[in-house]
């Protein structure tokens, strides 16, 4: 089995996956670039967005996995639709930002559950639906930090 050029540029988070280092940070990273597009933030984009990739993810993901092994370091599209997922309906500001981002790496790192048990999940499926689940949390609680504590 192969990747083809668009599979490999897709699924490796613009070729982070290929980052000799922390991956997985680099494709958040990334993603956190795209989200800074001006009106990428908007509902309208950034939820069909995360839909659409998340489903390529699932068919792509599987790929990655039969070519580099179980939830390849390779393969951070998982990473880019976490890391949206935590951002969506905030404020748009370099601290929410900056606050939603190393909130969302220590979650993907840890995998509170159900995220670790999902991740068993042979496939595509389960490499995107630990980082979904860690970007749900992450959302959580930088909403709670924003508007009911009022850290921002």
């Amino acid at each position: 089995m192969n990747l083809n050029h668009f599979e490999k540029l897709i699924g490796s988070g613009f070729y982070t996956g290929y980052s000799p280092i922390a991956s997985g940070t680099a494709g958040s990273f990334a993603a956190l670039i795209i989200y800074w597009i001006p009106g990428f933030e908007n509902l309208f984009i950034i939820v069909p967005a995360i839909l659409l990739f998340f489903i390529y993810g699932i068919f792509v993901g599987s790929k990655f996995e039969k070519i580099y092994g179980k939830d390849p370091a390779e393969f951070t599209l998982d990473e880019i639709v976490g890391t949206w997922i935590s951002l969506i309906c905030l404020p748009k500001t370099i601290g929410i930002s900056v606050t939603a981002f190393i909130i969302w790496r220590i979650l993907d790192v840890i995998k509170p559950q159900p995220a670790r048990r999902v991740e068993r999940i042979a496939g595509g499926l389960g490499i995107m639906l630990d980082d979904v689940i860690a970007g749900l949390y992450t959302l959580l609680i930088v909403h709670l930090l924003v508007y009911l504590i009022g850290v921002f």
